[in-house]
């Protein structure tokens, strides 16, 4: 993988890659919620439905009624990340429990997660300590989310569910090492070796950052804070879980950071941020850019924060009134439906395809569906400006189909008995449908 300033012009061929099932990838696509801060489940269930959002998270935060999120999973069809949400204390985690026997009952659970940023929020309060925010133990937080993952792992009903680990984990002040899922042999840190934290590292890696990344927008901008290396900036996965942010304690290699089970929690940008330069077309392309740069890069799950405007600003899909879409909603509809399938394909196999002129904002993921058509997802990352590329095939096929989910659902050319497709690559996806 390269980065924007590591690409050369000459690497441009993309030769018998191997496609991933289209319904995997829409199964990686989730938003956060606030139904347990009081958004309205009965509201939110049509437009939730509409966006063609599969996932969605949220937090107890004191509040342990499952009925709204059990509502979005039977109007919307959603699954459920639970979790104590920020400011967890020992009450927390036999609630959280409760809360996802109660999910899973109702077949709306995913997963469990840990507390959200122990270093926000008044921090973890667990068997009598607090979590220092900035100076103080992380002692806490770390034998809270040990015996979260415990109950977990123990409960009959709840074992086979992936939990993911606590959030902002590069902010620990003393090495308790919750930069691992599970603490290898010889690491010294504070926590014994062999301890058992989660099935994923969870990583709030926003793609606009000016404390890590100045300089926004900027291109790859997405792309770039998907990277799991060093390479990135913004606070990702190498700046949690490779070398810690705060105290730079030592986690994973680089090597196993691009191996490691990861997921976005949180990830998004307000309309209106950077002197007006998001606009909600700049977001729309964005979040889009996002869920296909994530999971190229390696994210099992991307969560945007979040699905409706609130307190924190124009983040939303939606604004606050449950009934005014953003391009970004739009968008992300036109997107899911082009892409739709609800079978996933356990043996995709491979496209023989090559994009000549492809700059570094320029990437692709190769889709399959169960109808055996393939998705060549094309997307630019450029922040002004336009390239013009082809993308040659290994034959000539009697029908392809060109689409943008800017635009609309239907195609907006058809091409018939053609082995190569021109496209003017700006700043969001094209998706080239090829037909049999």
């Amino acid at each position: 993988m390269y980065c924007l300033d590591q690409i050369p012009v000459s690497a441009q061929k993309v030769e018998g890659e191997l496609a991933v099932s289209a319904n995997e990838f829409l199964n990686s696509i989730g938003v956060c919620v606030h139904v347990q801060h009081g958004q309205s489940a009965l509201k939110m269930a049509e437009i939730l439905k509409y966006s063609g959002i599969r996932n969605i998270r949220d937090g107890a935060d004191r509040n342990y009624n499952t009925s709204g999120l059990i509502l979005l999973h039977k109007k919307a069809g959603v699954h459920v990340v639970i979790g104590p949400g920020s400011g967890a204390h020992d009450v927390d985690l036999q609630a959280t429990i409760v809360m996802a026997r109660e999910l899973h009952e109702n077949g709306a659970l995913m997963a469990i997660e840990g507390p959200n940023e122990p270093n926000n929020f008044g921090g973890v309060t667990y068997q009598g300590e607090k979590t220092g925010i900035s100076t103080g133990s992380w002692l806490p937080a770390a034998k809270f989310q040990r015996d979260l993952y415990s109950a977990v792992k123990q409960d009959a009903v709840l074992k086979n569910y992936p939990v993911f680990g606590i959030s902002e984990v590069g902010a620990e002040t003393d090495n308790t090492g919750l930069q691992f899922l599970t603490i290898p042999d010889g690491a010294s840190t504070l926590m014994p070796d062999g301890t058992k934290y989660a099935d994923y590292a969870n990583v709030h890696n926003y793609m606009y950052h000016d404390a890590m990344w100045p300089g926004n927008p900027h291109d790859n901008q997405v792309w770039n804070a998907a990277d799991p290396s060093s390479i990135c900036k913004a606070d990702g996965l190498y700046n949690n879980h490779g070398r810690t942010w705060r105290n730079h304690f030592q986690g994973y290699s680089e090597t196993d950071l691009s191996t490691i089970p990861r997921v976005t929690t949180e990830t998004g940008v307000r309309v209106g941020d950077y002197k007006g330069q998001i606009t909600e077309e700049v977001q729309g392309n964005n979040y889009l850019n996002l869920y296909l740069a994530q999971f190229k890069r390696g994210w099992s799950y991307t969560f945007i924060y979040e699905f409706l405007d609130d307190p924190d600003g124009s983040f939303g899909f939606y604004k606050i009134d449950y009934v005014t879409p953003r391009k970004s909603a739009l968008y992300l509809h036109n997107f899911t439906e082009i892409l739709s399938d609800s079978i996933s394909v356990h043996s995709p196999g491979k496209l023989n395809y090559s994009i000549r002129n492809q700059p570094g904002t320029t990437h692709s993921l190769l889709l399959k569906k169960s109808n055996e058509k393939f998705e060549i997802v094309i997307w630019s990352e450029k922040v002004t400006g336009s390239d013009d590329i082809e993308v040659t095939l290994d034959s000539t096929y009697r029908n392809i189909y060109i689409y943008d989910p800017t635009i609309g659902i239907d195609p907006v050319q058809t091409l018939k008995d053609k082995s190569s497709v021109g496209l003017k690559m700006t700043d969001h996806p094209i998706i080239v449908e090829i037909a049999k």
